[in-house]
């Protein structure tokens, strides 16, 4: 789809969510314990939970130390804590559905939603787990819904090994759970093209 032609299309129209349907999540076992779900146009009414989180979500940018300078982090930012409203209902759906979901494995909902903006094929992501916190230590999960341009997720084994990927289109969801913070290393690569895609990623609480 020409998805930069319908960016602001549904912006403000007010739709309920779609029934969020979990038994069409895919389950993919990876090495050492980990695994990854997937689950293609999983969230219901994905061109206005983009543009209302364009619009409505604080972006900023974040800088970090490289060598001997500071320099932006490639892509925006943005993390609703626990407590926080989310900017759209849509997200409300997805987190509750989610929680009710994994509780059998996970024992415990999905408490954060960490949002990022990669705005062209510039915007990225390095190769890391989400080891701040319990994930160093504990199988976890992380589950994200990608939205906007399809990019590629990229997964490869820690300490050498055959990796795989998964590309990300608009409205999908995919669950890291598992050992796979402690086990796996993920990534969003640049490229040489791409148009504007959003990424909010669940998280019980203490994982990052």
């Amino acid at each position: 789809m020409d998805f930069q032609s319908t960016l602001f299309a549904d912006a403000g129209s007010g739709v309920a969510p779609a029934p969020l349907d979990v038994a069409g999540i895919v389950r993919h076992p990876l090495a050492h314990g980990a695994w990854v779900d997937v689950a293609r146009g999983w969230l219901g009414e994905p061109d206005d939970v983009f543009a209302t989180l364009v619009r409505e979500v604080p972006w900023r940018t974040e800088r970090r130390r490289m060598y001997d300078r500071m320099v932006d982090v490639p892509r925006l930012q943005h993390t609703y804590m626990v407590g926080d409203p989310l900017p759209h209902e849509g997200l409300v759906a997805a987190r509750e559905a989610l929680s009710m979901h994994y509780l059998p494995e996970l024992g415990e909902p999905f408490r954060t939603a960490g949002c990022c903006y990669y705005r062209d094929g510039r915007d990225s992501v390095a190769w890391h787990g989400d080891t701040v916190g319990r994930g160093a230590t504990h199988d976890t999960m992380v589950a994200i819904v990608s939205l906007g341009d399809p990019r590629r997720l990229a997964l490869r084994p820690r300490g050498g090994g055959e990796g795989l990927s998964f590309e990300m289109g608009h409205g999908d969801l995919l669950v890291m759970g598992g050992s796979c913070q402690r086990t796996w290393e993920h990534a969003v690569p640049k490229v040489a093209h791409a148009g504007p895609r959003l990424s909010v990623q669940f998280r019980p609480l203490n994982v990052f």
